[in-house]
């Protein structure tokens, strides 16, 4: 439980801005940065957020944030990466989408698409995507992931198979120096490594949030997208890396 209202708002800002520090939070509330410390070590006790050096963090690592909860996480980044992507997907085009809240950002970027055939894995797209009553849309069966409207497992997989796609819009939990997209779940990867092999071009959108973060199984590398829509410049390292393997980066304003 959160213990004051103080707290409950400093929850509220990590989870939209990814990060607080002691010493932003010590000159909003005006108060001492003993003060913010005691808060921010009382959120970390209950696992909501995690130390780190000058501040907290939205906590990661072998287990997801809840769903609800990365939803809030940046909502004016996932839309402008949600509109640039969408800008880049012509009418009648035929699209697999997997899960997450940035691919459900450039769902409601479609919603103005016409002759539109999506393939999802995810609930709320297809209910975002409902309004669209130009676009034709298949949920691939499967396993219900109740957590996060997800679909996943061996069928899903098959059902996926059975489509070439011109394009795959696809989300990942964490994208590391060496340009690994990472998830916590198998199943789920193995229906974005299927929808890769069965697109002609794969687009990843990844928000700057999923650079700080972890998370333990692959999905694939950077050199296996063709464009990778994001809301802050790439690490030197990693942004060579990306113009050796031709892959596009598209970096919009937040």
């Amino acid at each position: 439980m959160v213990s004051n209202f103080r707290q409950q708002e400093i929850l509220e800002l990590a989870r939209q801005q990814g990060k607080v520090t002691v010493d932003g939070l010590a000159e909003r509330y005006d108060v001492t940065v003993q003060t913010i410390r005691r808060d921010l070590s009382d959120l970390a006790e209950t696992g909501r957020l995690k130390r780190v050096h000058g501040g907290a963090v939205v906590p990661s690592g072998v287990i997801n944030i809840e769903y609800d909860e990365r939803r809030r996480l940046n909502e004016a980044g996932k839309r402008s990466i949600g509109q640039a992507c969408a800008g880049h997907i012509p009418n009648g085009a035929s699209v697999f989408m997997n899960i997450g809240t940035s691919t459900e950002a450039v769902a409601r970027a479609l919603l103005d698409h016409e002759n539109l055939l999506v393939v999802t894995n995810n609930i709320n797209i297809a209910n975002i995507l409902a309004a669209n009553k130009s676009c034709e849309i298949i949920v691939a069966g499967g396993v219900l992931r109740r957590a996060d409207g997800g679909i996943v497992g061996g069928l899903t997989v098959e059902m996926v198979k059975q489509f070439k796609f011109d394009y795959s819009v696809l989300g990942c939990s964490a994208l590391d120096d060496d340009g690994d997209l990472l998830d916590f779940d198998g199943q789920e990867i193995m229906v974005s490594s299927t929808a890769i092999k069965r697109s002609r071009e794969v687009m990843v959108v990844a928000d700057h949030h999923k650079f700080q973060r972890k998370a333990p199984l692959t999905i694939c590398s950077l050199c296996d997208v063709d464009t990778l829509f994001t809301d802050a410049p790439l690490s030197s390292g990693l942004g060579e890396k990306c113009t050796t393997w031709g892959t596009r980066v598209n970096v919009t304003g937040r």
